[in-house]
């Protein structure tokens, strides 16, 4: 059976997990990665991977693209770009959500 890609979401339909040490991430992205996932890792454990899909997010009449991480442990993550390449890294701090704009490679 084919995978199939969950459409956009709607206002309100992402709960943020987040409170003592805590947070989330929102990663934002061109619309052109609508459908693929971004991993992100404890900067200083490589392998201990997570991963979210890049979706439509809908915010009454405006929309954005982004990966949303709704609880993570506090501390500094590496946003991976590919397998062995990083794409940038992020703080997160308890009790708030941190974001991220993914940069096109130069």
């Amino acid at each position: 059976m084919a995978e199939t890609s969950p459409g956009p979401s709607g206002p309100g339909s992402v709960l943020l997990d987040i409170g003592g040490d805590v947070g989330a991430l929102i990663i934002t992205t061109p619309a052109r990665m609508a459908g693929e996932e971004i991993h992100i890792s404890p900067l200083h454990d490589p392998a201990g991977r997570t991963h979210a899909l890049v979706r439509e997010r809908r915010l009454g009449p405006a929309s954005c693209h982004a990966a949303v991480y709704p609880a993570l442990p506090a501390g500094d993550y590496t946003i991976w770009r590919h397998a062995g390449s990083p794409a940038g890294t992020v703080r997160i701090d308890g009790g708030a959500a941190a974001s991220y704009r993914w940069a096109e490679p130069g």
